[in-house]
């Protein structure tokens, strides 16, 4: 894993980062499916949380990469490696949302199709387990890209998810967290503190269809009704079958901005590589708004990369029956995932 430096004037690099090797050696007719996911940027994990991170985006690495081999769409993909993550409490999504200031959890979500170009988004959604699965359906189900607190929960529930009591989402870890940042707000905060980051997956499928999801708890201790950057389209995620599916996570505010996705797809779109665009996205958010954060990257060929500017970033991805993950700069692992070999990564 090697750093880029920001520009070419820079002596140092702020990019932690990993990215595939060429493409694959099939021909390109052969479309081999790849799927790439990420825990959120944040600042450093402890030992005892990393294992455990590392096993909540392998888990759903490998849950997407079997939807594709088994011939599931790039959207399946997505939605079932960001459902597992937002089933996990160590992620900032679903069951392990953060709180806002009356002590609430509010989740956002979005989900894109890049064969035709339709999304779904949720914001300030409360009651629901997994956002993502309704913003999909706000997608397929509506004649609409995008609904609110009140109103989808209402569909939500017209569409059969269950409802449940808000409470069950709470984790004791963010009431301490919120209490902690209460307490402290008039003080210096770690980046841990402060950067809890989203969730998110890009997958592309045998059919060359590609798809991106994205879903956080937002910010702790963040204002009632405040929405960031992962329900908006072109902000939190963008995909499109003609260039590149991307997935972000980071600083909302700063990443609404710059409209950080888009702005990367647009980076493909000119020919640069995955890492290439990614990089060029960050740096921009960095030098001009100041703004941390990482993006998650897999263009129409199949090329992928994983790459950031804040502390850490846990990702995975599965390509080709291997899956390699990460957390920090200089960590890669790669593991065979093929026939007769343990689905199990930490094996």
């Amino acid at each position: 894993m090697t750093d880029i430096p920001c520009s070419s004037h820079s002596g140092h690099s702020d990019h932690r980062s990993y990215s595939s090797s060429k493409s694959s050696q099939f021909p390109p007719e052969i479309v081999q499916p790849v799927i790439v996911v990420h825990g959120g940027g944040a600042g450093s994990i402890s030992k005892e949380r990393s294992e455990r991170v590392r096993h909540g985006v392998t888990k759903a690495a490998l849950l997407g990469y079997h939807i594709l081999k088994d011939g599931g769409s790039a959207v399946d993909a997505v939605e079932g490696a960001v459902v597992a993550l937002e089933d996990d409490p160590e992620f900032n999504a679903g069951h392990g949302s953060v709180l806002n200031e009356d002590g609430q959890i509010e989740m956002d979500a979005s989900i894109m199709d890049g064969k035709s170009l339709n999304s779904g988004a949720v914001s300030s959604i409360k009651s629901i387990a997994n956002p993502i699965k309704v913003a999909r359906l706000v997608m397929e189900k509506t004649n609409h890209s995008f609904l609110t607190d009140r109103g989808a929960t209402c569909f939500a529930k017209s569409m059969g998810i269950p409802i449940i009591p808000c409470e069950k989402l709470v984790t004791e870890r963010n009431v301490k967290r919120l209490k902690k940042e209460k307490a402290e707000k008039s003080a210096c905060m770690t980046e841990a503190d402060k950067n809890t980051g989203t969730v998110g997956a890009v997958a592309l499928d045998k059919h060359g269809n590609l798809a991106y999801a994205t879903s956080t708890g937002g910010i702790i201790n963040k204002m009632v009704g405040r929405v960031g950057d992962s329900p908006c389209v072109g902000s939190g995620g963008y995909a499109d079958n003609d260039i590149g599916a991307v997935s972000t996570t980071g600083h909302g505010e700063s990443i609404i901005k710059v409209n950080l996705a888009r702005l990367a797809i647009f980076h493909l779109q000119q020919g640069k590589k995955p890492q290439e665009a990614a990089d060029a996205a960050l740096c921009y958010m960095k030098t001009r708004v100041k703004g941390l954060g990482g993006i998650i990257v897999v263009d129409k060929s199949g090329e992928w990369a994983a790459r950031w500017t804040s502390v850490s970033m846990p990702w995975a991805s599965a390509k080709d029956d291997k899956l390699q993950f990460g957390i920090v700069p200089g960590m890669v692992h790669i593991t065979d995932i093929g026939k007769n070999k343990s689905p199990n990564p930490c094996i």
